[in-house]
């Protein structure tokens, strides 16, 4: 996934599908260097971890 689109999902009010290594999970927001986000799984779970941004998928 792009910087942009990353962006894009951070700031919409729209229930967008993503995924990170066929999990499905929220970005909680993109990180300064522009190419790792902060995510967490959806559900009762809310561990976050940090991943790149290239490995997110819209569904």
């Amino acid at each position: 996934m792009d910087v942009n689109r990353v962006k894009q999902i951070i700031s919409s009010p729209a229930d967008i599908k993503v995924s990170y290594q066929g999990t499905s999970v929220w970005i909680d927001k993109l990180e300064a260097d522009g190419k790792t986000a902060t995510v967490h799984l959806r559900g009762p779970l809310e561990e976050r971890s940090q991943v790149s941004i290239d490995e997110l998928v819209e569904e």
